[in-house]
């Protein structure tokens, strides 16, 4: 029989967070921007929710799968990279899978990928046969080996993956690229994506089946609000009707526009959510094509 998401029935749902690190800052604002506040404990390792029954747990990246895993905590910020990387070892070893990725949060963007020396002629992901590859990451990079038929050398290693070539421990590296200049530094070139990783909201691979399930249903809800309206805009404006067909091929980012209450025969009042830049040159094309009195607004919440 499968497991129940967790070991006894709770109603109020626990969401793990980095304490500190790169994902930290980001989580905490996604989250109070969903509406969310929080009394932090003395020790700093648990808020307790205030404005909802949602409570924190501050702790290593790494950490958070397992949790969820063993059902401690319902939800974690976390990256793609780590949960996927622990679900890779979860099924090595026979374990069944305990959590998925719910929401991609667009923040804390990297891509894990394979590195070589800058004096390799690259020639494909066939130049690695036989060869020595460190990285922290062996669960991905082994099913990346196998989907590509290499046999290759998987040198586990906890930190410091990049200097492994200049001290003749591997041959190459499977990382976590940002910028890519630690890769120069140490005379690096990346060649295969492996991986497109960033901050994700993850939970269990089962149902909830108690209170935390509605919970759990109005906090994606929020976070789908607040991650849509990240970089939109209201868009208002008036604009005579033989003129709206126009107006709306301008705008292929936003939703369809909206006619406002008016009277009269005057030009229409009309608006929309527009999710792409709103620029001076895209306001001057609009005014060109008849829009009148544009006004952009800053969105903070919607239902919609």
């Amino acid at each position: 029989m499968s497991p129940r998401v967790a070991p006894a029935t709770r109603d109020r749902l626990r969401i793990a967070i980095q304490k500190s690190g790169r994902l930290a800052e980001p989580a905490r604002a996604l989250l109070t921007a969903c509406g969310l506040s929080w009394r932090e404990s003395r020790d700093k390792l648990f808020c307790y929710g205030e404005s909802l029954p949602i409570d924190l747990l501050l702790v290593r990246d790494d950490d958070i799968p397992g949790l969820i895993a063993d059902g401690v905590c319902d939800f974690g910020v976390v990256g793609r990279n780590e949960l996927d990387e622990q679900a890779g070892e979860r099924a090595r070893i026979g374990l069944p899978q305990a959590f998925r990725e719910f929401r991609a949060l667009g923040f804390g963007q990297c891509r894990l990928m394979l590195a070589v020396p800058d004096s390799w002629d690259w020639q494909g992901p066939q130049q690695l046969q036989g060869q020595r590859i460190a990285t922290s990451y062996p669960a991905i990079l082994a099913q990346w080996l196998q989907d590509q038929a290499i046999d290759a050398s998987v040198v586990e290693l906890s930190g410091s993956v990049e200097i492994a070539p200049r001290l003749g421990t591997a041959d190459a590296i499977c990382d976590l690229v940002s910028s890519g200049a630690t890769l120069a530094a140490n005379q690096l070139k990346p060649v295969e994506t492996l991986l497109d990783s960033e901050a994700v909201l993850a939970g269990p691979s089962r149902e909830f089946e108690d209170e935390r399930a509605g919970l759990a249903a109005m906090l994606l809800r929020r976070i789908d609000g607040v991650l849509k309206l990240k970089d939109s805009k209201l868009l208002m404006f008036r604009a005579h009707r033989d003129m709206v067909a126009e107006l709306s091929r301008l705008l292929p980012d936003a939703d369809p526009l909206v006619q406002l209450p008016a009277s009269g025969d005057g030009p229409l009042s009309l608006q929309t959510m527009c999710h792409g830049a709103i620029t001076w040159q895209r306001l001057e094309e609009l005014e060109r094509a008849g829009a009148q009195g544009l006004m952009v607004l800053k969105v903070e919440r919607s239902l919609a």
